[in-house]
């Protein structure tokens, strides 16, 4: 549906996307994930046409973005994290005002606004000004018009940032619905609303791919260790000779709670192709220390976002200025789903201290660029060199 091949894009020396190449299979939703300046929002901005690139193409259903940019832009839906509302017109005015904009039969005007607000569920908000609803309904009000003109990918850019609980909620049960029907790509930082709503999830750093896989193959291809935890009843003496005699263990450690001295949690690293629950449960039984709690543990996608996002050590840096900093792609461990390869360990922070990545263009010029149709549309690649 989506095809990114070596997009790159500059501004003044910084490299804010960096030879990205990834594909958007029909009919999934997928999160789109990156600390702040990793290069999210340029390349979505260079997705939908709101911002040329350097180099690279981009094909929305075998349209090039660049040469075909009516074609490729009729099959995206936008919803922007500013919302694109015009705040002095009912919601009814401005959904017949995108429609319009956007192209669609007149015949089909009035059927399709009927639908969008049926599934946004705001029909009993029509005729109010947007500048008089919660922004939970604002909300709903900016992707009711991404989805006018049936496109195939509806791109959503923080679409729940600001709202309360019940609100999320909400959004987060729409945005499932929409991917019944659409191809959608969800850009969030809340790891959570990812991991509930997304099929597939893509990570960038410093401008890079470094992950593009389904949240469960990450949590278990990123790293070739498993983790096991255990709450037992023994002394620490006799609990370190039973887990001396346990092979495949590479390394344990434990803890003793202030509230039950008696007992020991217990944190055991093995590798992750072994199983070793049975043989861990009979060496306890023989040893004569009670078992209370086992249970294996994989990572969360925060843990996989954090390692893979992080910066690179100073040691990591190349000498030569010429070579200067190195790709996100370092940064993380080798899989079959996972580009590059580093060290386990994750900044506190977990991210980058890099400003935001959008460009200082107009928002309003972005915005209508994404439903006006005219001939500036058929210049050369939107400006592209």
């Amino acid at each position: 549906m989506i095809e990114v091949s070596h997009l790159t894009k500059k501004y003044g020396d910084n490299i804010a996307v960096n030879d990205l190449s990834f594909t958007v299979e029909k009919g999934k939703i997928y999160g789109f994930l990156g600390p702040n300046g990793a290069g999210k929002s340029t390349t979505m901005n260079i997705i939908t046409g709101c911002l040329a690139a350097d180099s690279g193409t981009v094909k929305i259903d075998g349209h090039d973005i660049f040469d075909e940019p009516i074609e490729a832009k009729r099959a995206i839906g936008y919803l922007p994290e500013i919302p694109p509302l015009y705040t002095e017109m009912s919601v009814y005015e401005y959904l017949r005002f995108v429609a319009e904009a956007k192209g669609v039969d007149r015949g089909e005007i009035e059927d399709q606004i009927k639908n969008v607000m049926a599934e946004t569920e705001i029909t009993d908000k029509k005729k109010r000004l947007i500048r008089n609803l919660s922004k939970g309904y604002k909300q709903r009000v900016g992707i009711a018009q991404a989805m006018l003109g049936n496109p195939e990918v509806i791109i959503l850019d923080e679409p729940t940032v600001g709202l309360d609980p019940k609100q999320i909620i909400g959004i987060r049960e729409l945005i499932s619905s929409l991917g019944e029907t659409h191809t959608v790509i969800l850009s969030s930082h809340i790891l959570s609303e990812i991991a509930e709503v997304c099929d597939y999830v893509l990570i960038i750093a410093h401008g890079n791919l470094v992950a593009s896989d389904t949240i469960e193959n990450l949590s278990v291809n990123y790293t070739g260790k498993s983790t096991i935890k255990m709450i037992v009843k023994a002394p620490e003496g006799k609990l370190r000779m039973a887990l001396d005699t346990i092979s495949e263990i590479e390394e344990y450690s434990f803890e003793q709670p202030e509230l039950h001295p008696e007992l020991l949690n217990v944190k055991i690293t093995i590798p992750r192709e072994c199983d070793i629950r049975e043989k861990l449960w009979n060496t306890f039984v023989e040893a004569k220390c009670p078992v209370l709690s086992l249970e294996t543990e994989s990572l969360s996608l925060e843990d996989v976002f954090l390692m893979l996002t992080r910066d690179p050590e100073p040691d990591e840096l190349y000498e030569d200025e010429e070579d200067a900093a190195p790709s996100a792609a370092k940064a993380c461990a080798p899989t079959d789903h996972i580009v590059g390869a580093g060290k386990r360990n994750v900044d506190e922070d977990g991210g980058t201290d890099e400003s935001d990545d959008e460009s200082d263009e107009d928002d309003g010029d972005k915005y209508t660029s994404l439903f006006t149709i005219s001939d500036e549309d058929k210049t050369d690649k939107g400006g592209k060199n």
